[in-house]
């Protein structure tokens, strides 16, 4: 494993092997049991895996199963732009915070009442998620526990940071950020807020997609991310 040599030596961990490469992961199972063999040092400790539905879902199960820890979900959503779905201004935690970024409202122009008619819109997606995901909208009690944060890529970062926040607002010992792959910027940006980062395939450049990660790359809806919560608690 390489240390990502940057503002945050030491914090960001990635394999020299993947950097800079598009289709290094077969898909989101095989990219979980990269990331399991990076963090092999957490099997059978108190370590609790934090998916981020959907996507995040798939990758954590699988370092969850190899490395013997509890998985649970951490419902975050990106309040996306009207015109849409894909872009995003702001995010929502599934303990209601709110994070904006300010200088793309300002840029975009969004009015006031647009952003405020998005937030709402967001606060009840992430209310609807955790009934039917989790049932129940409280996490277990995380205080002095090692939280492991799991999704399936980083682009700009900004929901994963949304997560970051609300996690460190119920008193984590200490936060650990999984991705497969992620983009060097946004990798800098999580590792500066998080005791370590690891990410195998960091990419830089001006154009970056998540997908372009994954041979196979498809859409995670709702009805997997309980099948897969539903199997793996079953199993463990």
């Amino acid at each position: 494993i390489y240390l990502f040599m940057s503002d945050t030596a030491g914090k960001i961990f990635d394999l020299p092997e993947m950097r800079n490469r598009g289709q290094v992961f077969r898909d989101r199972t095989h990219a979980g049991d990269v990331l399991a063999r990076m963090l092999g040092a957490l099997r059978g400790t108190d370590a609790l895996i934090l998916a981020i539905p959907a996507g995040g879902v798939p990758v954590a199960s699988e370092v969850a199963k190899q490395l013997s820890l509890p998985l649970d979900l951490a419902v975050v959503s990106k309040i996306t732009l009207p015109w849409s779905t894909e872009s995003g201004y702001g995010a929502v935690a599934f303990d209601g915070s709110v994070r904006l970024n300010q200088e793309l409202i300002a840029v975009l122009g969004l009015r006031p009442e647009a952003v405020q008619e998005g937030i709402a819109r967001t606060k009840e997606k992430v209310e609807r998620r955790l009934r039917q995901l989790r049932g129940d909208p409280y996490l277990p009690d995380l205080r002095h526990r090692t939280i492991v944060l799991i999704d399936d890529g980083l682009a700009s970062g900004f929901t994963l940071l949304t997560a970051v926040e609300a996690i460190r607002h119920l008193a984590a010992d200490k936060i650990i950020v999984a991705i497969p792959t992620g983009h060097a910027n946004a990798a800098a940006r999580i590792a500066a807020e998080v005791d370590s980062l690891y990410c195998p395939n960091i990419r830089e450049g001006m154009s970056f997609a998540v997908a372009d990660a994954y041979e196979q790359w498809t859409d995670v809806d709702e009805a997997t991310v309980v099948e897969i919560m539903r199997r793996f608690q079953k199993n463990h």
